[in-house]
């Protein structure tokens, strides 16, 4: 999510010093009769408070859910969130982790239900397509500490990483669903990182395209924060997409790159002909705006104690200029959500309203009610006050005159200007121009005949805002969320192009004094916490992720963030070149030649050109015609000798990247493109014939291309690679098989599992159940190029997708024991080999 980062470099660095972790505990009370309750001895501990009298006079009054519930409602709010989690529709495993979901885990873990828990440990989300997202009934510490529950842990936290799951809060999830997205949609996420909701459009866009094509449509993933963006980075690689570009823009300022006419630099970065789009506009847009993010209180209690209803307050006009940015970029037909994870209707329906009155008839508020029935919603909210300096107030003629800068009309039902002015008496009377709309910054068109109703007592809102959805935490166990769909019927009207001179103000305010968190051990934490006294609601000091912020550890996986903001290095790769192709990167590190773009700090995008470098690619892998390269292939060093990546984009991306440079580069782009190929080390590159390697992220799409360099082996072969890494050509079990791969040439090769549990010296048809990974043929062994992550799960899934009993699932344990048809004669002299070679 975009989060203003502003204000001088001293006040940051003031607001960071006296930043909170989110998870930092209290001190504890040395006036406690009993300090070490239930904290396993520990003096120090102390528990979360989990109540807040604000919290609840300000929710009580506001009718958030009606009184015969608030006792339940709060009951909730004070348990642990249960932990959740999505599996990668587009992912070649999506079916054999759905069986061993619905085989496996149900029934292994049956007995494991915590106390006061759900009858079910996990079970899928029934609102959720196909199975494809699922609840745990326990939290993420009992999955942490419990024993028993390890290999389901350790299963969760192995598929997290390679990409095959998401670990997100179930709510977080849903927003994605009502954009109706199909695959050759140009998509925005506003204010994306940590990239969960943008990981979730991406499998959306792919899931219906075959092996080596691409949609026609893409993702323009957007956040504020460069270290955000890196983490936005780390989360989409897992995807492994063309299809997506991550930008680093505030959102309410989102360029538009409008394209009158080629720009005088086109010839230098190779464009001859004019883009062939315009501008830069979306069919589907997702507005997942910062906020106070009280709706993950069951994942983060400290907000208990920082909750406070201003925070509400000075988001709403960062909230509704956002949105209206969003729409202005949104294509006419196109369709909007904006989101929150808060239950404040300031930031909610007040901001709906808002943007409906400013777009007049052009906008519709739709209803999805019958869309996804199975969720559990509530209708948005028509009546609502607002909370200032202690005080209620029903309608903008309560607002005293020092704090109109604060509180805008727009934040309330009517969202009509009522201030009032002093006569020459001295005393209040009402503002007639106001009140007869005659304010030029008040823009009054309502989509219902009938007024807003306006008294002494409240407001009605004259929007159908009960179209908005409202999801709270004991509904369906979860955390609260509130959705909005929006659909563009025509142009907005001219003067919406830019918000008005208020809620300009107040952004910048409110720009100037957002400071970003670090990466917190929470999953879903879209809202900004401010520790603000009672007597203050202007002025944020801290702003935390959006609602499906992951564990910044990944449960022992640490996450490094490249604080440079240097995009060349999109995501160090693991994977292991071995010994007789091997070179220290440090060595070269401080020699590339570094060309400075546009943007401080991040390396340009240029269009790669090299035809020798690209014609020795092609005749080393023997890449057919058919592949699309001219114009596909990008890096972001323009000097040749220093490329280390060669990046591949989709069509629709090079058509945004084309209209980009036409524009002056806009954009400012920190990450596009897929990883296709890598430059080996300089003693690697002087032996073999081509200096660039086929990467892993790239290599799904270009396989069915290779004609050369390609090798078939048998389940066996295959298996044994994995789990020694590196085998001798005369140690494979397949001799024939052995031969054909020493006498391919030195370099990186593919290594292909092949189909009817035999090698083939055959080319294969390759289809979406093909598993192929990168070797490097060595000059007497052939050694895996990926990560021992990737190796550890296509082990586990070859053993449960190709050893089956009675044509019941074969589970981790049963082979391990010996059940599976491995010869262990040929893995015990796979391993003499390998460990005689050192």
């Amino acid at each position: 999510m975009g989060r203003g980062r502003g204000g001088s470099r001293t006040q940051r660095r003031h607001f960071r010093q006296n930043r909170e972790n989110v998870w930092k505990r209290t001190k504890p009370d040395p006036s406690s009769e009993n300090p070490t309750e239930n904290n396993g001895g520990d003096p120090s501990w102390q528990p979360f408070a989990t109540q807040s009298l604000a919290f609840e006079e300000y929710y009580k009054e506001q009718g958030i859910v009606a009184p015969e519930e608030w006792d339940l409602f709060m009951e909730f709010l004070r348990k642990p969130l249960p932990a959740a989690f999505r599996i990668n529709s587009s992912s070649q495993f999506c079916s054999d982790i759905r069986t061993q979901l619905e085989s496996d885990f149900m029934i292994s873990l049956q007995s494991e239900v915590s106390e006061g828990g759900e009858p079910q440990p996990i079970r899928p989300l029934a609102w959720y397509p196909e199975n494809l997202a699922w609840h745990s009934n326990f939290s993420r510490m009992q999955l942490r500490k419990n024993q028993t529950l390890e290999r389901f842990h350790e299963f969760l936290k192995l598929e997290n990483e390679i990409g095959n799951i998401t670990r997100q809060e179930a709510v977080s999830m849903v927003p994605p669903l009502f954009l109706d997205v199909r695959p050759e949609h140009f998509i925005l996420d506003m204010c994306a990182a940590p990239g969960s909701k943008t990981f979730q459009l991406l499998e959306i866009i792919h899931r219906s395209t075959k092996p080596g094509l691409l949609p026609d449509g893409l993702v323009v993933a957007n956040d504020l924060d460069v270290q955000r963006c890196n983490l936005l980075i780390h989360q989409t690689k897992r995807m492994c997409t063309a299809n997506l570009i991550v930008t680093n823009h505030e959102a309410q300022h989102f360029p538009g790159c409008r394209s009158n006419k080629k720009s005088s630099s086109a010839p230098e970065i190779g464009i001859e002909l004019e883009p062939p789009i315009s501008q830069l506009l979306f069919d589907r847009v997702l507005c997942d705006v910062p906020c106070s993010g009280d709706g993950t209180l069951r994942k983060a209690p400290d907000i208990w104690r920082k909750w406070h209803s201003g925070h509400g307050n000075g988001l709403h006009a960062l909230q509704v200029q956002i949105a209206m940015r969003g729409l202005s970029l949104l294509k006419v037909g196109g369709r909007m959500v904006y989101s929150t994870c808060s239950m404040n209707p300031v930031e909610n329906e007040a901001v709906v309203g808002e943007i409906l009155r400013k777009c007049g008839g052009s906008v519709e508020l739709i209803d999805v009610s019958s869309e996804l029935p199975q969720l559990v919603r509530r209708p948005g909210l028509k009546r609502w006050k607002v909370r200032d300096k202690g005080k209620w107030l029903a309608s903008s003629k309560d607002v005293g005159k020092y704090r109109t800068n604060a509180i805008g009309p727009g934040m309330f039902p009517s969202g009509r200007n009522l201030a009032r002015s002093m006569d020459h008496s001295g005393s209040m009377e009402q503002d007639e121009k106001h009140e007869n709309g005659e304010d030029e910054n008040v823009v009054e068109v309502l989509q219902s005949s009938e007024d807003a109703v306006i008294s002494d007592d409240e407001e009605v809102s004259p929007f159908p805002l009960e179209r908005c959805m409202r999801i709270v935490p004991h509904d369906q166990n979860g955390g609260a969320f509130f959705i909005a769909v929006l659909h563009k019927h025509s142009p907005l009207p001219a003067n919406q192009g830019t918000a008005n001179h208020l809620e300009g103000a107040l952004c910048s305010t409110i720009n100037e004094q957002i400071v970003n968190l670090p990466t917190l051990d929470t999953e879903n934490t879209n809202g900004l916490l401010a520790s603000l006294a009672d007597d203050t609601d202007e002025t944020i000091t801290e702003a935390a992720s959006e609602a499906e912020l992951i564990e910044g550890e990944q449960d022992g996986v640490t996450l490094e963030l490249d604080t440079s903001g240097k995009s060349e290095e999109n995501g160090s790769e693991a994977n292991q070149v071995p010994d007789d192709g091997e070179a220290d990167p440090k060595k070269t590190r401080g020699k590339r030649k570094q060309l400075q773009g546009k943007w401080k700090g991040v390396d340009p995008v240029v269009f790669f050109k090299d035809e020798a470098v690209i014609n020795a690619i092609k005749t080393f892998y023997g890449i057919d015609e058919s592949f699309p390269f001219n114009g596909h292939l990008v890096t972001r060093n323009s000097d040749t000798n220093h490329v280390k990546r060669i990046y591949y984009v989709s069509k629709p991306v090079k058509d945004v990247l084309e209209l980009n440079f036409s524009v002056g580069e806009q954009l400012k782009i920190t990450s596009i493109g897929l990883k296709m190929f890598e430059r080996q080390t300089a003693s690697v590159a002087s032996c073999a014939p081509c200096a660039f390697r086929i990467s892993s992220e790239g290599l799904p799409l270009i396989l069915p291309y290779i004609t050369k360099q390609i090798l078939y082996a048998s389940p066996v072969d295959f298996k044994h690679i994995l789990q020694y890494k590196s085998i001798k050509f005369s140690d494979f079990v397949d001799a024939e098989f052995g031969a054909k791969a020493s006498g391919l040439m030195l370099g990186c090769c593919v290594l292909v599992l092949g189909k009817d549990g035999k090698s083939t010296l055959d080319p294969i048809q390759v289809d979406e159940s093909t598993i192929a990974i990168g070797c490097w043929k060595g000059k007497n062994s052939l050694s895996v190029m990926v990560t021992a992550l990737d190796c550890q799960e296509l082990l586990e899934r070859l053993l449960m997708r190709i050893e089956t009993r009675n044509g019941n699932l074969v589970s981790k344990d049963e082979a391990s024991d010996g059940k599976v048809d491995v010869d262990m004669k040929d893995m015990e002299k796979v391993s003499t080999t390998v460990a005689t070679e050192g």
